[in-house]
């Protein structure tokens, strides 16, 4: 980073970043990560399960984002999961984070207001969902489905939560695991429920084709690519 667009993020994060501390770590298992952070601004913060924050990894301009898996406005601590994909700097910074590292922190901030359904809700996603996923499958009314490389430990992760009603695909090549899912919307469909499809972009773009078949109106649809194989930039 040039010495004056160094200056230009430390201002910029002075004005709109909190500086948060990171107070614990936990490695749960193939590859996923929790940490804890800590900032006097996350105190009295205002969150809602789906809204984000963006960690700046180094400089305000460049930023990864997560969904936190829970908030204490109260002590201003905030909790997420991170999935070590790639050589990326968001798995840099997950890796190499170590207790009483700092860091610049913007949100939380609206992604997906999983207020908004009335009725049933959809939930698809994958390893990059987890925080997400974790908000709604707390929820009565979501039905949460989502595929992983490797499903066992995912269903593992979510047992040790106490949450089992989660459906967990293994992916496959070519997708065919995919084809369960989209055997499963029509039910889902005449049930009325929302459709929120988050994590690898093919993924939802293949969903969204079999929810617009069966005329699904895009007011029933949420969605949130985290990801696409060799693709950066995902917000």
């Amino acid at each position: 980073m040039t010495g004056s667009r160094g200056a230009l993020s430390r201002a910029v994060a002075r004005m709109v970043a909190r500086r948060a501390t990171v107070v614990a770590i936990e490695r749960l298992a193939d590859g996923f990560i929790a940490i804890t952070l800590e900032a006097p601004g996350f105190r009295g913060a205002a969150w809602t399960p789906g809204a984000k924050i963006q960690v700046a990894m180094g400089s305000v301009f460049d930023t990864r984002t997560y969904t936190p898996i829970g908030w204490d406005a109260e002590r201003g601590r905030t909790r997420i999961i991170g999935f070590l994909q790639g050589p990326g700097p968001g798995c840099a910074w997950l890796r190499d984070a170590r207790t009483g590292d700092t860091c610049d922190v913007l949100g939380p901030r609206h992604s997906l207001d999983l207020r908004r359904p009335q009725g049933r809700i959809a939930f698809f996603g994958d390893e990059t969902s987890l925080g997400l996923a974790y908000a709604v499958s707390r929820d009565a009314r979501c039905s949460c489905h989502l595929e992983a490389g490797n499903a066992a430990v995912i269903r593992h992760l979510f047992a040790e939560w106490g949450l089992h009603r989660v459906d967990v695909v293994a992916r496959m090549p070519a997708d065919v695991h995919l084809d369960a899912w989209i055997t499963a919307l029509p039910a889902l469909v005449e049930d009325g429920a929302t459709f929120v499809l988050t994590g690898r972009a093919q993924t939802i773009q293949r969903l969204k084709d079999g929810l617009k078949l069966l005329g699904v109106p895009s007011g029933r649809t949420m969605t949130k690519a985290y990801w696409a194989p060799g693709k950066s930039g995902f917000d």
